[in-house]
């Protein structure tokens, strides 16, 4: 059985159903402290390479292909391994610091691990 992978913004605070919240960008977000990230795990392993986050800029008409290099990158990390244990063992919510709630690498990758699990 696995459980929900959610994704939020790591700008919001904490809510009682985030479980394990994991910031999955490569960067640290921009003047947030590691307190108000109230995060538990930073895996930047699972962020997208630098050379395809910096390729995409948050275009989302690049967001289609984006996907398809990310997914990509995500069939090699040993990133995703670790979030797949980790959606089976509770609810996981993956944090990124982009503006754009639509178009990021955390709803890719929730998109994949719920492939994957289903």
């Amino acid at each position: 059985m696995h459980h929900p992978v959610n994704t939020k913004r790591v700008y919001e605070p904490r809510a009682g159903d985030d479980g394990v919240r994991v910031l999955v960008d490569r960067l640290w977000p921009r003047g947030l402290t590691k307190a108000e990230a109230a995060l538990d795990l930073w895996l930047k392993e699972a962020a997208p390479s630098t050379a395809l986050r910096k390729w995409f800029g948050h275009r989302p008409d690049r967001w289609e292909e984006f996907q398809t290099r990310y997914l990509v990158e995500l069939r090699t990390s040993s990133a995703v391994s670790q979030l797949r244990d980790l959606a089976q063992s509770g609810p996981v919510t993956l944090l990124y610091a982009a503006k754009d709630r639509e178009h990021n690498e955390a709803i890719a990758l929730a998109a994949f691990l719920e492939s994957d699990l289903a």
